[in-house]
């Protein structure tokens, strides 16, 4: 007799709520904000925004941290434009800062939604699973902080995939939480002291470079935090040789 007990239609439904909200508001944000949510806005916006933080500093930094929430929650258009405007509007520190408690806060909403709704199941299923299913999901358990801090890392890698894999795969909140928070610190302060300087961007009448990141001086140092990251995995996997 099987100990597994299955969900009835409605309690099914209840779970997958949260992420269907998701995906509807996500979709209907794609086609209403993405004009809206651009670097236009914010260059034609900059004195309002400037004199409001001006005068109710506190309250600019809840809202933006609220409206940032949102966009990475929703997966709504415009969060390279949010990072940019948390530099623009308080400086690269604490700029970045803000930026990424905000980041890691949406995030960790899709997390939550994605575990409640299919994550814990599919776990499961792969934890019980043979062959190379098993395998796989025995590899991301062996090296969950490598793993983690590599998708986070990696420029390559989008940011809603990241958020995705780790509820698939059973990965623990905390574990997610804190890998988010430091993983996405590089490319966040990188971004947001891009957006400490638009005042001088706009001026000058042009755009941000956006593909700063790849820079070499910006690239080479983050690949070696990911090649850092990947490094246990490595060891592990030559010891694992030595062991046949």
């Amino acid at each position: 007799m099987s100990d597994m007990t299955t969900d009835t239609p409605k309690q099914g439904l209840r779970r997958h709520l949260p992420l269907i909200a998701i995906l509807i508001v996500a979709t209907i944000g794609f086609f209403t904000l993405r004009d809206h949510l651009g670097f236009e806005a914010l260059r034609d916006n900059r004195e309002a925004l400037l004199a409001f933080r001006d005068t109710h500093y506190a309250a600019t930094v809840g809202l933006f941290i609220l409206a940032y929430i949102a966009i990475v929650a929703f997966s709504l258009p415009g969060a390279t434009i949010a990072t940019l405007t948390g530099g623009f509007l308080f400086a690269t520190f604490p700029g970045a800062l803000f930026n990424m408690i905000a980041a890691t806060i949406g995030a960790t909403a899709i997390f939550l939604a994605a575990r409640w709704g299919l994550g814990a199941r599919l776990a499961e299923r792969m934890e019980s699973s043979d062959g190379m299913v098993k395998r796989i999901k025995d590899g991301i358990d062996e090296n969950q902080w490598s793993m983690l801090f590599l998708i986070r890392l990696v420029p390559a890698v989008p940011f809603f995939v990241a958020n995705l894999v780790p509820a698939f795969v059973g990965v623990p909140l905390w574990r997610y939480v804190v890998t988010t928070f430091l993983g996405i610190a590089p490319g966040a302060v990188v971004y947001t002291s891009v957006g400490a300087g638009l005042g001088e961007v706009f001026e000058r009448g042009e755009t941000p470079d956006l593909g700063i990141i790849f820079a070499p001086e910006i690239l080479l140092p983050i690949l070696g935090l990911c090649a850092l990251a990947a490094l246990p995995i490595l060891i592990k996997a030559v010891r694992g040789k030595k062991g046949l």
